[in-house]
C-alpha cells in the first residue's frame, strides 16, 4: 500500500535522480551539485519550516514515486501574519501503475497548516488538480510578457535553442538589427524593436546597485500591497545568493529608478546575456511609476546588448506595458489555494504582491547550473 509522508534527508538522492529523469530528461544520475541544492533548498534552507514539509510519495514497493517540493514564505495581509507554502517541482514517475499519486500528494499538501498555498509554475494538468481541490487560477497573474529589442537577434536566439548551428548567423543578424534600429526615432513604439536612441523619459535615472541595495528598497515598493512576503533579513539575503546564480541565464543585473528629485520610484533585476533573451525576474514600481520604470528596465537591457526581454506578469504593471508594445503569452498558470475566503478575495482583487522574489523563479531549479 502507498503512503504519503514528509521529505526526510536520507530521500534527497533519490528526488534528485526523479528531478534529473522528469524535468531535465536526463537519465544518468545527477550530479552532486544537484543533489547538494536540493537538501539545502528543502532541508536547510533559512525558513524552513518543520511543520510544513515536502511530500514524498512511497509506493507499495516502497520506492519513492512522487515528490512536491515546498518552501515557506512569510506573509502579511493588512497586518495579520501568515504562512504561505509554495509549490513547486511536484512530479510523479510510474503514473501508470499508480495513475492518481499525484492527485494524492497535491491534496496531502493543501491539507497542510499553512494560511495559503500557490504555485506560479502550474502546467494545465496541475492546474486541473488545483481547481478540483478547490483552488483557483489568477489570469492577471499567469501571463508572460516578451518584449522584441533586436529582432533578427531575437529571432537567431529562439532558433539557436533547437538549432545550434544558427548561430553561426549572429553577425548578420546584428548588422541588421543595428540598421533598423538607427533608423527609429527616440521614443518610437514598434513592435518588432526599440530605438538605438532608447525610450526613456529625460527626467528618470536608473543606477546599478547591489542585491543589498535592492534587498533595502523591497519594502518601500511593496507596501502599496494589502497582501504582501515578509521575509526575514536571513531569508531574503538567501533568496538573493540563489538568484544571481543562473549563469545559464546571463549575469545578474540590479538597478533602480530615480526620479529627477533624486527619490527612488522603482528597481528591477533581470539577468543579460548579450544577443540572448533577458530573463526579467522582478519588477518593483511605485504606484502610477511603473512606465518610466518599465522604459528604464528596457534601455538598460538595450545597452547590454540583449535581443528582448522576458519577464512574469503583476498586475500593477499591466495599464503601463499595454501601451510599450509588449505582447503577452500564458505558459503556465499561478494558482492558489486558502481556506479564508478574505485571503483568496485578496487574490482576486490583485491586491497581492506575487510571482518572482515571492514564488519560484529566484530558485536554482529554473535556469540554473548544476553538470
Amino acid at each position: 500500500m502507498s503512503e504519503i509522508r514528509s521529505l526526510e534527508a536520507p530521500d534527497i538522492p533519490a528526488i534528485a535522480g526523479m528531478f534529473q529523469r522528469v524535468f531535465r530528461n536526463d537519465k544518468t544520475p545527477p550530479p552532486t551539485t544537484l543533489t547538494d541544492y536540493m537538501r539545502e533548498l528543502y532541508l536547510d534552507a533559512p525558513g524552513c519550516d518543520p511543520e510544513i514539509r515536502p511530500l514524498v510519495h512511497v509506493n507499495a514497493e516502497g520506492r519513492i514515486s512522487g515528490f512536491v517540493g515546498v518552501n515557506v514564505l512569510p506573509m502579511t495581509l493588512d497586518g495579520r501574519q501568515l504562512r504561505a507554502a509554495i509549490c513547486g517541482s511536484l512530479m510523479v514517475e510510474d503514473r501508470e501503475t499508480d495513475p492518481m499519486a499525484g492527485a494524492r500528494l497535491l491534496k496531502a499538501f493543501l491539507a497542510g497548516p499553512q494560511d495559503l498555498s500557490f504555485s506560479e509554475t502550474a502546467s494545465e494538468v496541475s492546474t486541473q488538480m488545483w481547481t478540483r481541490l478547490r483552488g483557483i487560477v489568477l489570469p492577471q497573474y499567469s501571463l508572460d510578457w516578451v518584449r522584441v529589442i533586436r529582432p533578427a537577434t531575437f529571432a537567431l536566439s529562439v532558433a539557436s535553442n533547437r538549432i545550434k548551428l544558427a548561430r553561426l548567423a549572429n553577425p548578420l543578424a546584428h548588422g541588421l538589427d543595428r540598421v533598423h534600429r538607427k533608423r527609429m526615432a527616440r521614443g518610437q513604439q514598434r513592435w518588432s524593436a526599440v530605438p538605438d536612441s532608447g525610450t526613456s523619459q529625460a527626467n528618470y535615472t536608473v543606477t546599478d546597485i547591489d542585491k543589498a541595495a535592492f534587498a533595502n528598497l523591497l519594502p518601500s515598493l511593496t507596501a502599496q500591497f494589502p497582501l504582501r512576503p515578509n521575509w526575514a533579513e536571513e531569508q531574503l539575503a538567501h533568496i538573493l545568493h540563489d538568484a544571481v546564480q543562473k549563469p545559464d541565464q546571463g549575469d545578474a543585473i540590479f538597478a533602480s529608478v530615480a526620479a529627477r528629485t533624486g527619490a527612488i520610484v522603482g528597481a528591477f533585476v533581470y539577468y543579460a546575456r548579450s544577443g540572448g533573451i533577458g530573463r526579467v525576474l522582478q519588477i518593483l514600481a511605485l504606484p502610477g511609476q511603473a512606465g518610466p520604470v518599465i522604459d528604464g528596465l528596457i534601455d538598460h537591457a538595450a545597452a547590454r546588448g540583449v535581443a528582448g526581454l522576458r519577464g512574469r506578469t503583476q498586475p500593477a504593471l499591466l495599464e503601463a506595458m499595454l501601451g510599450r508594445r509588449i505582447a503577452f503569452v500564458h505558459v503556465a498558470s499561478t494558482v492558489v489555494h486558502a481556506r479564508d475566503a478574505g485571503i483568496l478575495q485578496a487574490f482576486r482583487n490583485s491586491q497581492a504582491f506575487l510571482n518572482g522574489l515571492a514564488g519560484e523563479h529566484w530558485s536554482r531549479l529554473i535556469g540554473g547550473h548544476f553538470d
